[in-house]
C-alpha cells in the first residue's frame, strides 16, 4: 500500500483517493460523530479514521461536511480516503450499527463511565464521539453498550473530544491488534 505525505494527500484527486482507499484492510471499528460543530475537529477525525484505518465516519446532526475547505485543511485530505456518511440523527444511526453487530461504545464522563483501558471491548465497534459543548445527548448515551472515560489528574474535568477518541481509538485498535 503507497503511502501519501500531507502534500500528495491535499493535491490527490477525489477518484484516485478512493481508489486507494478501496485497497486498504479496515478494522472493526466506526466513528459515530454527534453534532460535532467545529470543522477543525471534523477535519481532524477524517485524519484519525485514517491512521487507524477505520470502516467508516458516520457524521450525525447539523453538521458541515465535505467538501469543506477548513474540513479539507485539517483533514490534510484524508476526507476523500476514508467512506462517510452524514446521517441527521445519531440514535437511529447507532440503533442501525446495533442491528448490524456493532457494540456501541461512548466517549463520555457520566456516574457509570468506566475507564477506557479497563473496558471489555468486542468487535465491530462503534465508537461515539460528543459535542464539543454538551458532550453526548441523553438519547445517544441510552444506546451505548458501555461508556468509556480517561481518567483527569490535574484541575480540568476533560480532554478535547477528538484528544480523547484518539486516546480511546487507539486501545481499542492496539486490543483488536493482539487478539490477531
Amino acid at each position: 500500500m503507497t503511502k501519501l505525505n500531507s502534500h500528495q494527500l491535499r493535491a490527490s484527486r477525489e477518484v484516485e483517493s478512493l481508489k486507494m482507499a478501496k485497497e486498504l484492510p479496515r478494522n472493526p471499528l466506526i466513528l459515530v460523530l454527534d453534532n460535532i460543530q467545529d470543522t477543525y475537529n471534523i477535519g481532524s477525525f477524517f485524519r484519525l479514521a485514517d491512521a487507524l484505518a477505520v470502516e467508516k465516519i458516520y457524521l450525525c446532526g447539523q453538521v458541515i461536511t465535505p467538501p469543506n475547505i477548513k474540513i479539507h485543511r485539517a483533514s490534510i485530505g484524508t476526507w476523500k480516503v476514508v467512506p462517510w456518511e452524514n446521517v441527521y440523527s445519531t440514535p437511529d444511526c447507532l440503533k442501525q450499527l446495533k442491528t448490524e453487530g456493532y457494540q456501541i461504545v461512548g466517549c463520555e464522563q457520566t456516574k457509570k463511565s468506566i475507564t477506557y483501558n479497563q473496558a471489555n471491548y468486542k468487535f465491530p465497534i462503534a465508537l461515539v464521539a460528543g459535542n464539543e459543548q454538551e458532550g453526548i445527548g441523553d438519547s445517544t448515551l441510552a444506546l451505548c453498550d458501555i461508556v468509556t472515560e480517561i481518567p483527569m489528574f490535574g484541575i480540568n474535568k476533560s480532554l478535547n473530544t477528538l484528544v480523547a477518541t484518539s486516546i480511546i481509538g487507539y486501545e481499542i485498535v492496539n486490543r483488536l491488534s493482539h487478539k490477531n
